[in-house]
């Protein structure tokens, strides 16, 4: 254990610092400082001699934390990459982007602030790179089976590495035209630089794992003679079905899916040049739905310089502190404020959308919204409540339904669930023969740390499908997903 007196000796959190507000909204780059290896150390003895970790219990990854915090603590880095590796393929994503369900967890937190874990983590694997400890685990024999994952989000990478690992011979298709899903097209630059995405994509490609980006299976190639071609598939094809807001003026120019914007900036952050592409410059934008892709949306307008941002929610304003009802260890439904939120924007809770007000060239101008409150689980509106708001952009960031209908399931002919996910079964797989689904494909939508832990469940079922028996990790199954659903 860490400490036995340090969370007594340290009773408060520390974070790097943000960089300035005015100095970070003028680039992409991480808002984050240099973190000080020395304050980390620092909090990671603050981890208590708990007994039962119940961080174990908010962590679908099974992630090693009193044992990582202990080596951190006693400046043995080496050896808690080790630990951190041996359940998390890719803590540099996680460390960044999980909301750590973790640190809700933490014994500490019962009545101090928790540890955090979080930082712990992000900056171990830093200091792992920078000091050549991440190297390529090559197989020492090949299993002479192929595998096909479709999908280059954070389950199809931990699967796809897992199972180079094994031996097996694996290709990743992706229909973008770089590897990487929504961490290299949906995650903002200045939430995970995409160079730490590249850098472990190196490392993958040097085991052996091949990538083949720009290929829109079910179309370039049918999923009839993938399957004919590999001796199992793994479907991580995320949900990327997008809710949309179906009220009179929807048509108008101007209103588009959080996930239209977002990739045409991720693009020219890259040096893409994208033609038409929708910027925020000099704009009133609103945002619709108040979670992190709306919270990305924000971000992003104000980088491009919005003249205002409104973030709009149905819900209630979140309480401060956890609500009786979600007691410890749950994840609390309560207020927080992303690197964002304090960038600037207003958010407003408990409004409707009513309908899209129309300028006299056929583009959105305003929204017409009405205040909402809760009745008996239903939202009425509030009389005399309605009033407007300007918008020359909308942004719908409202969460995702499932996976894309297409080509491609129809053609692989896998069933779909009432919830509009693919089917599967405890062990990952389909009801065809060789396919398996891990990821938001099949959880619907999620969390990344679930991701990458379907990622690496979804491997160990299919190498034990390919040889009969498997030493691979499984952190999860179907069925321990849906119970923590």
């Amino acid at each position: 254990m860490a400490d036995p007196r340090g969370f007594l000796k340290v009773r408060q959190r520390e974070l790097p610092p943000r960089r300035p507000v005015p100095v970070r909204i003028m680039d992409w780059n991480e808002v984050y400082e240099a973190t000080d290896p020395e304050m980390v150390s620092r909090q990671a003895g603050r981890c208590m001699d708990c007994g039962v970790p119940f961080c174990h219990t908010g962590c679908p990854l099974g992630n090693l934390i009193p044992e990582w915090n202990d080596l951190v603590w006693r400046g043995d880095w080496r050896e808690a990459i080790e630990r951190l590796h041996a359940t998390n393929n890719f803590p540099e994503f996680t460390g960044r982007l999980c909301p750590a369900p973790c640190e809700t967890a933490c014994i500490l937190g019962i009545n101090q602030p928790a540890v955090t874990i979080k930082q712990v983590e992000v900056t171990t694997v830093e200091i792992a790179f920078d000091n050549g400890w991440v190297e390529p685990c090559v197989p020492g024999r090949l299993s002479g089976k192929t595998v096909a994952v479709i999908g280059s989000g954070p389950a199809g990478l931990a699967a796809a590495q897992q199972l180079t690992r094994a031996g097996h011979t694996v290709a990743v298709y992706e229909r973008a035209d770089r590897i990487g899903g929504l961490l290299r097209y949906g995650i903002p630059e200045f939430k995970m630089e995409k160079r730490f995405l590249d850098r472990r994509l190196a490392q993958m490609e040097a085991e052996g794992t091949r990538f083949r980006p720009g290929v829109n299976i079910g179309v370039d190639i049918t999923g009839r003679l993938l399957h004919d071609r590999y001796d199992a598939i793994v479907l991580a094809v995320g949900a990327t079905q997008a809710r949309d807001l179906p009220v009179p003026g929807r048509e108008l120019g101007g209103i588009l899916q959080a996930m239209e914007y977002l990739p045409q900036a991720n693009r020219v952050a890259a040096g893409d040049v994208v033609d038409h592409q929708v910027v925020a410059t000099g704009k009133d934008v609103v945002v619709i739905g108040g979670g992190d892709t709306g919270a990305d949306c924000l971000g992003t307008a104000l980088r491009q310089g919005a003249r205002s941002v409104t973030q709009l929610e149905i819900l209630p304003h979140p309480p401060e502190d956890r609500p009786d009802g979600q007691p410890w260890p749950t994840y609390p439904m309560t207020y927080r404020v992303s690197s964002a939120h304090e960038e600037g924007g207003d958010r407003v809770y408990s409004v409707s959308t009513q309908e899209f007000l129309s300028d006299d060239c056929g583009n959105v101008r305003a929204l017409s919204l009405v205040e909402v409150e809760l009745v008996d689980g239903r939202f009425e509106p509030v009389a005399g409540s309605e009033h407007e708001i300007p918008a020359q952009l909308v942004l719908f960031a409202m969460g995702f339904t499932g996976p894309e209908r297409g080509p491609l399931l129809e053609q692989l002919e896998v069933s779909i669930t009432p919830r509009g996910t693919i089917a599967r079964t405890d062990g990952f797989s389909t009801d065809v023969p060789g396919v398996f689904v891990a990821g938001d494909a099949g959880r619907g939508q999620s969390l990344i740390v679930w991701a990458i832990a379907e990622g690496r469940a979804a491997a160990a079922a299919v190498d034990a499908y390919l040889g009969g028996t498997t030493a691979l990790p499984a952190p999860i199954s179907a069925s321990t997903v849906a119970m923590r659903a």
